[in-house]
């Protein structure tokens, strides 16, 4: 394969301003694209052209492929990395990348269509010998045969759709009386989802542990894995607090654990950056849950950890070139954590926030770093994810590590919309957090949205009773200070770079 000389991202937000740094660290050229709600967005600024693709709803513009494919043509980038959500697990769109002659960072279809179809993929993992909690291997066809099935494995039971991931399309069944509805309710959700309804049926274990894998294969049949991340602090099976290592397993599931990603990846020919990802049972027994073929919203806290940049890893991948470090090479120094800076109310059921960023100031220092795919003035709209930022923190201990988080979110300062950083701060304070005693229920045990901002202090910028109380307010020595309304003002670096828009 050529040397990719340059690349147009098929994303928004953080994860393509992300993409864009590494290419520009390389001597890449860019290209970004960009819809009618995101024209006054970092990422459009940051590349060497951007290319106007739609209409605000995704639907018309970041997934539509003709779009991107001819954005890619006229601005003669012979290469688009997909970030991840939108189309980057989408092997229609891999496919369609390489019959127009196209470089795709990432994965062959094949591989994307394999892992893709959770039952498929559960095959593939049997005859690799990675352990698999009981379930079955095909999708539902018959919803009393299935019933049958749960009664064998014994209730609770998780209900999964067979095509698609983000916690969309499960249901936790805990009596044979609730399994016929909870079939009809994860079968209908799959279908708005994936235009899938196939589901099937797993054991559903108690306190479990989200752990996974990074993995990283070339097309040389290289595989190795850059140890592991724990995610199990979410809210409806979506991730909001992330670190590595995990302080639940041992040294010697840790090396069981990666030995099982390096077979799954081996399993369906892997190339490019992968997850494998696993739950673990109160009682330390592993099992294969699913793979994300692209790169991680989290992967930031592995590259913190390891010293290595997975995007850089992507590319060079994508170029035919061996990895350049082999197993041994690879090191683990410290620890990191990262909170996903979402714009969502912790103290209504996280529900998405949206407006006018009227005041964004981020963290820095020692061991802090910020992605964000956002800039003060900017309207957070109802049209795509509400991740804003993901803040990443790095210490030689997880005690540092921790403290260098505490401080990063005091330091951060954003009105206009309601965001995840009380709830983050709350996380660090939180006894079992700080224990590393925790599972996949931490929300539901300890976060208590009420108690939570009665009991927390006025904090500069960040208070959580401020969160709750003054909306559209920040903090300053203590003392609620209503910012200028910046309503439909771009912010000064707007204005300074605006003439940088090379195409619309």
């Amino acid at each position: 394969m050529p040397t990719i000389k340059k690349i147009l991202v098929a994303n928004r937000g953080e994860i393509a301003v992300r993409v864009l740094r590494t290419c520009k660290d390389l001597g890449i050229k860019t290209v970004a694209v960009f819809s009618d709600a995101d024209k006054f967005s970092p990422h459009v600024l940051l590349a060497d052209e951007s290319v106007h693709i739609g209409e605000a709803p995704s639907s018309k513009s970041y997934l539509v492929t003709d779009k991107l494919i001819q954005a890619a043509k006229v601005t003669d980038a012979c290469a688009i990395h997909p970030g991840y959500g939108f189309l980057s697990e989408n092997p229609v769109f891999s496919k369609r990348c390489a019959d127009e002659g196209i470089i795709f960072i990432g994965p062959a279809a094949s591989s994307i269509e394999a892992m893709g179809d959770k039952t498929r993929a559960r095959e593939l993992m049997i005859a690799a010998g990675v352990p698999l909690p009981p379930g079955t291997t095909e999708s539902l066809n018959d919803v009393d045969e299935a019933a049958r099935f749960a009664d064998s494995i014994g209730y609770p039971v998780m209900i999964k759709a067979a095509a698609g991931g983000g916690g969309k399309g499960m249901r936790i069944v805990y009596s044979p009386a609730e399994f016929s509805r909870n079939v009809s309710m994860a079968q209908s959700e799959a279908l708005s989802a994936f235009g899938d309804d196939r589901v099937y049926v797993e054991k559903y274990l108690e306190s479990p542990h989200h752990i996974e894998f990074q993995v990283l294969a070339d097309m040389h049949g290289n595989v190795i894995h850059l140890f592991d991340r724990e995610c199990s602090i979410q809210r409806r099976h979506q991730k909001v607090v992330e670190e590595s290592p995990s302080m639940f397993i041992t040294e010697q599931m840790r090396s069981e654990m990666a030995d099982a990603a390096v077979k799954a990846a081996r399993s369906c020919n892997y190339t490019g950056a992968g997850t494998i990802e696993f739950l673990v049972d109160k009682h330390r027994n592993f099992y294969f849950l699913e793979m994300n073929t692209r790169l991680q919203v989290e992967h930031p806290v592995t590259e913190m950890i390891t010293g290595t940049d997975l995007v850089a890893l992507q590319i060079l991948v994508a170029e035919g070139k061996p990895l350049p470090i082999t197993q041994d090479d690879v090191k683990r120094n410290g620890h990191a954590i990262e909170c996903r800076i979402c714009a969502e109310d912790p103290f209504d059921n996280f529900l998405p926030s949206t407006g006018y960023l009227k005041r964004y100031r981020i963290p820095a220092g020692p061991g802090v770093r910020v992605d964000s795919g956002v800039e003060e003035g900017q309207e957070v709209s109802i049209y795509y994810d509400p991740l804003l930022a993901k803040l990443i923190t790095w210490g030689s201990t997880r005690h540092q590590a921790i403290q260098r988080m505490k401080r990063a979110l005091s330091e951060y300062d954003v009105s206009g919309i309601k965001t995840t950083i009380p709830f983050c701060s709350f996380v660090m304070d939180e006894p079992s957090f700080v224990k590393g005693d925790y599972d996949t229920h931490f929300v539901k045990e300890y976060f208590d949205p009420v108690k939570t901002a009665l009991n927390a202090p006025v904090d500069t910028h960040a208070g959580i009773l401020g969160a709750v109380l003054l909306s559209k307010s920040t903090y300053s020595n203590g003392r609620a200070v209503t910012q200028p309304d910046r309503t439909n003002i771009p912010s000064a670096w707007w204005a300074n770079r605006r003439n940088l828009l090379v195409k619309k």
